[in-house]
């Protein structure tokens, strides 16, 4: 690889990062104290960049930071904020800073913004709203959390359904208070009952005498305010939606919902999905405290522990075995390791299909003869290939055959429990990224030390 091609690809890698010498400057600035020069470096950056620079920077420096340039952080800077950083930033914004923040945004944001914060913090911020904006955001304080309802904004656009193009154009010219961004024109009938939508590219080019029902868009469809937001998250890919109405129980029209805030929950669930795959709580982030962090790590180590100690004893009731041929301990790591791989494969495929509703009660033998298959057949060919390094490392061909035949019934087990165990959950209703990675572990490593010793101890001595 050439010196520009790794150059490149260094570049490639860096993409919308944020540029050391950019950080270095601004640290050089706070420590200034020289509020001047740090608009000269802010004033470029998008707010989701702001928001990234005080994830990164320490908490002393953040506060630092805040104390010098706080009158300048705006509502958008706020929304782009983990979760975990708000609070914080928040406690060194002035109030009126605060309150002029808040107003620049919409409900879904102010609601976004607002639902996990102290009450002391979340009056503040409800007092400097105006009186419409306010009922707005606290009535969608009252549905459950991580719903519709929570999600989506009161900004839209509503037309009655018997308008015109012409009158629908010239309602949308003569009125001051529109959403900065909409897509649709959503049509209500007489009890604001929403029954379809325009798009703004059919609207404006449609003539004016058209009748807004004749240009109605395919694919209408409504989401439930209660709906859990994963699952409105779910219908935007699923069905390529840019934004739907949102509509309480008597199938009022009450919200809508559009795709940015869609693709965040999307987003959140894959992370989350992650982290809880590999035993981190799933709101975990890099700006955490040291003790916050130990705190959701600690759980899951225990759990892995108590596994650990399971495969333990298994290998306990093979002592003699393991004095009388020092070879099986070389051996032993390698087909627990190759197992815990194999499992984890399998599983991180399932529990993803999960989350997306690919792996379904339809599918889901297909898949686990599939799982099985692949794993048989992966443990049929590292089998030979370990079969022949036994012989070769220990000179012992009936060495080569136990640990042959370990791998076999190990990886396939490793794949069945790595689909069956996360499908297992889901129908216990226990989330199966949260959980599965404990059970797999415990199944290949007891299954894999159990049938290699016990081989070892049936066909070695």
């Amino acid at each position: 690889m050439t010196e520009d091609t790794v150059k490149n690809t260094e570049n490639r890698e860096e993409t919308y990062a944020l540029e050391r010498g950019l950080v270095d400057g601004v640290m050089g600035a706070i420590d200034a104290m020289d509020a001047r020069a740090l608009d000269v470096l802010l004033e470029p950056l998008h707010p989701a960049d702001i928001a990234d620079l005080l994830e990164q920077i320490s908490g002393a420096e953040r506060r630092a930071f805040l104390s010098l340039w706080s009158t300048n952080i705006d509502g958008e800077v706020l929304s782009e904020l983990e979760e975990s950083l708000r609070e914080e930033v928040i406690e060194y914004l002035p109030a009126h800073v605060l309150s002029e923040a808040v107003r620049e945004l919409e409900t879904d944001d102010v609601v976004d913004l607002v639902e996990d914060l102290e009450d002391d913090q979340q009056k503040l911020i409800l007092g400097s709203l105006e009186d419409v904006d306010r009922v707005a955001v606290e009535q969608a304080l009252t549905y459950p959390e991580f719903s519709a309802g929570r999600l989506m904004q009161r900004e839209l656009v509503v037309a009655p359904q018997h308008w015109n193009v012409g009158e629908t154009i010239d309602f949308l010219r003569g009125e001051d208070d529109l959403p900065e961004q909409f897509y649709y024109v959503i049509l209500v009938d007489s009890s604001y009952h929403p029954v379809g939508h325009v798009t703004l590219g059919k609207l404006l080019g449609s003539p004016r005498d058209i009748q807004l029902a004749q240009i109605i868009e395919d694919g209408f469809r409504t989401i439930p305010v209660t709906q859990p937001e994963k699952d409105v998250a779910y219908a935007f890919n699923q069905y390529h939606l840019i934004s739907a109405p949102v509509v309480d129980s008597d199938d009022r029209l009450v919200g809508v919902i559009t795709i940015d805030d869609a693709m965040v929950v999307l987003d959140a669930e894959a992370e989350e999905d992650i982290l809880r795959l590999a035993g981190v709580g799933g709101d975990e982030s890099l700006s955490d405290r040291t003790l916050e962090t130990m705190r959701q790590r600690f759980p899951w180590l225990a759990v892995n522990l108590v596994t650990a100690i399971l495969a333990s004893l298994v290998i306990a009731q093979f002592e003699n075995v393991l004095g009388q041929i020092v070879a099986l301990a070389v051996l032993m790591p390698i087909v627990a390791s190759m197992g815990g791989n194999a499992g984890t494969q399998s599983l991180t495929v399932a529990v993803r299909a999960i989350a997306t509703k690919d792996l379904t009660g339809s599918n889901v033998w297909r898949v686990v003869r599939r799982e099985a298959l692949a794993g048989l057949l992966n443990g049929m060919i590292f089998a030979v290939v370990m079969g022949v390094i036994g012989v070769l490392w220990f000179g012992t061909p009936m060495l080569g055959v136990v640990i042959g035949i370990a791998m076999v019934i190990n990886l396939l087990v490793a794949a069945l429990a790595g689909i069956l165990i996360p499908v297992a959950l889901d129908k216990l209703g226990v989330d199966p990224a949260l959980a599965s990675g404990a059970f797999v572990t415990t199944v290949t490593d007891v299954v894999g030390f159990f049938v290699f010793l016990g081989l070892a101890a049936a066909l070695l001595i």
